[in-house]
């Protein structure tokens, strides 16, 4: 773990529960691509960096979940680095606290308040192309979370966060997380079309060749929303679905998979209402469900 992996002449990876990407922009100086989740990942890199002589001039994180950036506070605290967030993702990264409050749709409890879902706080810039390295290439990937992006490198290197899981991961969990899932549906079928000399998703192995496991991971988005669709043949409330999901899927209920999971389910949940698969409606002061 942490280890740095060479994929071109300018770019790497560092081997972390979410990769996070390492490309020079010239002899001394480099950049990142996300940071890691939390100031123990962002000292490795700190190890890294220090072993190679290189010094960190920027991050740039692709969205702001907390494992992608976690490092930010630590690493810019150590090397006075910049640091860029996309869109609305910028705001979550300066004040992380909103991601736990959008999860759970209120004020989190302390079940909710650790560094998995609540990073530390760090000053963030908005991203935009003039704060790019010269031939650096904005890709935007929205679907997944807010404002979501990647990245292209001068060497031809596509850095893909989190728009598709290996088949590893939806395999055992199932459900990946998904904010938009009309958003998130496009952008992978977007990605299919790219080329580039190497693809490093986030929580996926490099390859050469990403059009298989998007493909895979599109697959997996209209399996889960058949399965909704059967579940919703009677008309359930939201809880109801939730707790059927996870036992047909074999899942393990606590806080942190109930808001992710739930999260995620009320995002197909309007998508299927959008495309006019469900329908909703109150009944005795209760939100249900029903596939028309």
């Amino acid at each position: 773990m942490y280890e740095l992996i060479q994929v071109s002449e300018l770019s790497y990876y560092i081997q972390s529960p979410a990769k996070i990407g390492l490309v020079k922009l010239n002899d001394k100086d480099v950049c990142l691509i996300d940071s890691g989740s939390d100031k123990d990942a962002g000292r490795k890199v700190r190890q890294i960096l220090d072993a190679n002589g290189w010094n960190l001039k920027a991050i740039y994180n692709t969205h702001s979940n907390a494992d992608h950036i976690g490092g930010n506070k630590y690493l810019q605290g150590q090397t006075k680095c910049s640091i860029y967030a996309p869109g609305i993702d910028c705001d979550f990264t300066r004040h992380p606290v909103l991601e736990p409050s959008f999860l759970y749709g209120g004020y989190p409890c302390k079940d909710l308040r650790h560094k998995f879902l609540l990073a530390q706080e760090s000053d963030a810039q908005y991203l935009r192309e003039d704060v790019l390295p010269e031939g650096f290439e904005i890709i935007p990937l929205p679907g997944h979370f807010f404002d979501m992006v990647g990245f292209r490198t001068p060497d031809n290197v596509v850095y893909l966060a989190d728009c598709l899981s290996s088949r590893e991961t939806l395999d055992k969990y199932q459900i990946g997380f998904i904010y938009d899932v009309a958003a998130y549906l496009k952008t992978l079928e977007m990605v299919k079309s790219l080329t580039g000399k190497m693809f490093i998703p986030a929580h996926a192995e490099a390859t050469a060749d990403i059009r298989e496991l998007a493909q895979y991971n599109i697959d997996k988005v209209h399996e889960i929303a058949e399965k909704i669709l059967e579940i919703c043949r009677e008309p359930l409330c939201f809880e109801q679905i939730l707790q059927r999901l996870f036992t047909e899927y074999g899942l393990a209920m606590n806080f942190e998979q109930y808001v992710l999971v739930g999260s995620t389910v009320r995002s197909y949940l309007a998508w299927l209402k959008d495309t006019e698969k469900l329908e909703a409606r109150f009944q005795d002061n209760m939100l249900l469900w029903q596939k028309k």
